[in-house]
C-alpha cells in the first residue's frame, strides 16, 4: 500500500508540474467544483476560480524543479496526501523561487484522481 501511495504521488507531481509549465490552461481539469485552493493565503473554491487564478498569475513561462515529494494515505478511502518542495525558475529571472505545496488527492470512479485540497506557499528567507 505504501509503495503504491508513493508511486501515485510521484506520478501526480510529474503530471501536475508538467502541465503547469507547458500548458497551464489545462491544470484546471485536475480540480472539481468542490476543490479548495489556498495560494499565499488567498482561498479559492471550485475548479473555475482555481483555474482563473492559475492562469492570471503575473508570469508566463516557468520551470518547476522538484526537491522532495512525500506521500501518505489519507483517511478518505483511497485518498493520498502529497507534500512537495522545490523551486520555480521564472523566465528572465536569475534566482529561483523556493516553494512548498500540499495536495489532497481523491480517487474518481474512473480510476484517476482529482485535487480536493491544494495549499501553495513561497518559502522566503
Amino acid at each position: 500500500m505504501e509503495e503504491q501511495t508513493e508511486i501515485v504521488g510521484r506520478a501526480f507531481v510529474d503530471h501536475y508540474y508538467n502541465l503547469f509549465d507547458n500548458d497551464r490552461s489545462s491544470v484546471g481539469a485536475l480540480y472539481q467544483p468542490s476543490s479548495m485552493f489556498s495560494f499565499e493565503g488567498q482561498k479559492l473554491l471550485g475548479s473555475e476560480d482555481i483555474s482563473a487564478k492559475l492562469n492570471a498569475l503575473p508570469f508566463g513561462q516557468c520551470r518547476h524543479v522538484i526537491s522532495t515529494i512525500d506521500s501518505q494515505p489519507s483517511s478518505f478511502a483511497g485518498g493520498i496526501i502529497v507534500f512537495v518542495s522545490g523551486s520555480i525558475q521564472l523566465l528572465g529571472e536569475d534566482h529561483p523561487l523556493r516553494f512548498s505545496q500540499m495536495f489532497h488527492l481523491i480517487p474518481t470512479v474512473e480510476g484517476s484522481f482529482f485535487v480536493q485540497n491544494d495549499i501553495f506557499r513561497l518559502n522566503y528567507g
